[in-house]
């Protein structure tokens, strides 16, 4: 990873963590923070968004502007699930660290799915 998406990831996640408490009405992020479920379904959606735009890359009908643009909608409500859900990010690092090494059909094979 680049250390300027580094930087700015952690910049983010320190705005939106700064966001908790906020009035939902004033702040989206308050307001994703404040109900995980909706969180989650914006995730959801910006993934489906992310996907199309990267089907749409391959026919050149979306470009890469566009991916990159839904990329960072999809990190910025991942980050707010996160934070919603009382997810912390060492927590994930933690499971990415266990996995490092590992080939993902073995990784997927132990979990049973």
């Amino acid at each position: 990873m680049s250390a300027r998406l580094t930087a700015v990831l952690e910049r983010l996640a320190a705005t939106i963590e700064s966001r908790k408490g906020g009035d939902p009405t004033a702040s989206y992020t308050a307001k994703l923070l404040n109900d995980p479920a909706l969180a989650a379904k914006k995730l959801g959606e910006e993934a489906v968004e992310t996907v199309i735009a990267a089907v749409a890359l391959k026919s050149q009908e979306g470009g890469p502007d566009a991916l990159a643009a839904e990329s960072a909608d999809l990190l910025y409500h991942w980050l707010a699930l996160m934070a919603a859900s009382g997810v912390s990010l060492d927590a994930v690092a933690e499971k990415l660290e266990a996995r490092e090494g590992t080939s993902g059909i073995a990784e997927k094979a132990s979990r049973g799915t």
